[in-house]
């Protein structure tokens, strides 16, 4: 298998965390190309081209690129930016993704993008010690995403242990609050707009696990929201339809097909295993046996 087609094969797994680290990257990679070609060719638009995805803290310029509150969470400065951003996404992220599914890492991840590019827009343009930055500053990075992924996972597992150099065990609950105090003490120290960003994605990763919990209604409104979204990338979701249909038709005493259980495990990774119906679970167990 060459390396290309290994990349395409873990893109093609369904694994959220694993889908937004290889989006990332390559991005990553295709603007430091056009940069070193602008570089080679001393043509400065393909250097600059960069500029119409970050997020700027202008909104007269923001509404000409309003697609940055978006894109502006797949840019970095750097392969050092970078490199630790996925490292904590992938350290952090899997276990969020394993407990609660794809969607809802999903919703963690682009949600507290937004909201971290939300709140640097407010705070820049509402407070009068930015207002001398305003017309020029501008952020971008995953880094308000990867908090919002690591608060949520510290809300939904607090007492999860993870194993530092020179530290041994340390709770995620603390790592968390630990990450979030220094982002907020590091405000005035410079890059005061990527910290507050981030403070906007570690506040949203809390809430969205609260209120996930507190109002089903809300989470599955959300949920399906998402999915539809998800679909447009999915070709095979009709798919998936046909098979749910065929599972409703399976007796309760007959051996589950595989068709089945590819259907409760796709739930599974895309949801969790508390999505799943009392039939489906007995499935599952059914099928366990076999």
């Amino acid at each position: 298998m060459s390396i290309l087609d290994e990349i395409k094969f873990r893109f093609q797994q369904n694994n959220a965390i694993t889908r937004i680290i290889f989006l990332n990257v390559f991005v990553f990679l295709f603007f430091s190309i056009l940069s070193v070609l602008g570089y080679l060719i001393n043509l400065s638009f393909f250097s600059g081209i960069i500029s119409y995805f970050v997020l700027p803290s202008n909104i007269s310029k923001l509404l000409y690129q309003p697609w940055s509150i978006f894109t502006y969470m797949f840019l970095h400065d750097g392969f050092m930016h970078i490199l630790f951003n996925m490292l904590w996404l992938y350290w952090v992220g899997s276990l969020l993704q394993e407990n609660l599914g794809n969607t809802k890492t999903y919703e963690a991840y682009f949600l507290g993008g937004i909201s971290g590019g939300l709140l640097y827009l407010l705070a820049y343009n509402l407070l009068p010690v930015f207002s001398a930055n305003v017309s020029y500053s501008f952020a971008l990075g995953a880094s308000a995403g990867v908090l919002a992924v690591v608060c949520a996972a510290a809300t939904l597992l607090p007492d999860f242990n993870f194993q530092l150099l020179f530290f041994g065990n340390v709770k995620l609950k603390y790592i968390a609050l630990i990450s979030v105090l220094l982002d907020l003490i590091s405000i005035p120290q410079g890059n005061a707009g990527g910290h507050i960003a981030h403070l906007g994605g570690g506040l949203f990763g809390y809430l969205f696990i609260k209120l996930i919990y507190a109002n089903n209604n809300f989470s599955n409104r959300l949920d399906a929201l998402f999915d539809r979204v998800l679909d447009l990338f999915n070709s095979k979701s009709k798919i998936k339809i046909q098979h749910k249909t065929t599972f409703m038709k399976t007796a309760s005493n007959a051996r589950p097909s595989q068709v089945d259980v590819d259907v409760i495990l796709d739930k599974i990774s895309k949801s969790g295993y508390e999505s799943l119906s009392q039939a489906e679970k007995e499935t599952l167990f059914k099928a366990s046996k076999d």
